[in-house]
């Protein structure tokens, strides 16, 4: 997998409304739930009792939690792109967000994403990233939306 380097405002800008990468799918298992479970103090049913899922749940197993398949967005970005000559990186906002599919357990994911908006704000980059979280062999995104991203390069 080749990532897109990016050295400077000038270099993310000229890509955008483009595609700016996939990354590798990533098997989403019962003990990562169980982990994020444990983490967040979310412990509902549907998420870590295997046995009542797979006789109550409309999806007969259990399935991750929205929040989890969003905060594996990160992990997924750095295969992606790998943006130098930087002071620091800032989580911005999160807009257009929407869960379209559950994540059942042993499922894999993976991101694709693109640039839909830059700006230079006096030296500071905003930039508004597409993104999309598939599910392998589903039509249906699990979650989709656009992340902003405050670069402050050197």
């Amino acid at each position: 997998m080749n990532k897109l380097v990016i050295n400077s405002y000038d270099e993310f800008a000229s890509h955008l409304g483009k595609e700016l990468g996939t990354s590798e799918w990533l098997k989403v298992d019962q003990d990562r739930i169980n982990q994020f479970a444990d983490a967040t103090l979310d412990h509902q049913w549907i998420h870590i009792d295997v046995q009542r899922a797979k006789e109550e749940s409309p999806y007969k197993s259990t399935i991750a939690h929205g929040y989890l398949t969003l905060s594996l967005l990160p992990y997924m970005w750095n295969q992606i792109i790998d943006v130098r000559n930087l002071k620091m990186m800032v989580n911005y906002g999160m807009d257009k967000m929407r869960f379209g599919r559950p994540v059942i357990t042993g499922s894999s994911i993976r991101l694709v994403t693109s640039l839909n908006a830059i700006e230079n704000l006096r030296g500071v980059c905003r930039a508004r990233i597409g993104f999309k979280i598939e599910i392998e062999n589903e039509r249906k995104p699990a979650l989709e939306g656009e992340a902003t991203f405050l670069y402050y390069f050197e």
